[in-house]
């Protein structure tokens, strides 16, 4: 067994319903994100994440290796060093996410949405469906470089129209010079809820 396996293997959870508690884990590791598949650890003293998935979910962790390995040598992604039934072990990123940048008033400019535009188009080259797109999963690091994480599903077959909208209300709305640049993060969760559900007007 080696070191991230073992790490991998610390991590004890609960599951209630369809959330997931953490209940034990290596002291090396902190904990940096929470989703619905897995948790994601920062590894102490060094520069790496290390992503631990739920029961269920290992079928996911194949895929999104899978995937990491397609886009190596692409800069927007984070590089994969090592992967496990249930774990993966990725660059650490450091910045922002959109969804950040928002909530703390922090500027998002229109050279960070073309780059998302060449890390979107650069993955379709490779045979990719990107999809799933959206603020959390859109950093922006300390040397104004944007990174994409979370590429699960990015060999889905249908059309995911996430990113137009999100590209869409950029340049109707918050280039607007009385857009408000910082938002209440409620206010954020509240619009993202009635999006998934589609119950906000079309941008388009």
């Amino acid at each position: 067994m080696n070191r991230y396996e073992h790490l991998a293997n610390s991590v004890v959870y609960s599951i209630r319903g369809t959330k997931a508690a953490l209940v034990h884990k290596d002291p090396s590791l902190k904990l940096i994100g929470e989703g619905r598949s897995a948790f994601a650890f920062k590894i102490k003293g060094t520069s790496l994440v290390l992503k631990v998935f739920f029961p269920h979910f290992d079928k996911v962790a194949e895929e999104e290796a899978g995937i990491y390995r397609v886009l190596a040598g692409n800069s927007f992604f984070p590089s994969l060093h090592e992967s496990g039934s249930n774990y993966l072990v990725m660059d650490y990123v450091r910045g922002m996410t959109l969804f950040q940048c928002l909530v703390n008033g922090l500027p998002i400019a229109a050279e960070h949405i073309e780059d998302v535009d060449q890390a979107l188009k650069l993955a379709r080259q490779k045979g990719l469906n990107p999809s799933d797109i959206h603020l959390r999963n859109i950093i922006i690091t300390p040397d104004d470089e944007v990174k994409l994480i979370d590429v699960a599903r990015f060999r889905q077959t249908k059309q995911c129209s996430q990113w137009e909208d999100l590209k869409s209300a950029f340049n109707k709305y918050y280039r607007h010079e009385r857009f408000p640049k910082k938002m209440p993060e409620p206010a954020m969760n509240l619009i993202a809820y009635f999006y998934k559900r589609g119950l906000l007007p079309s941008i388009n």
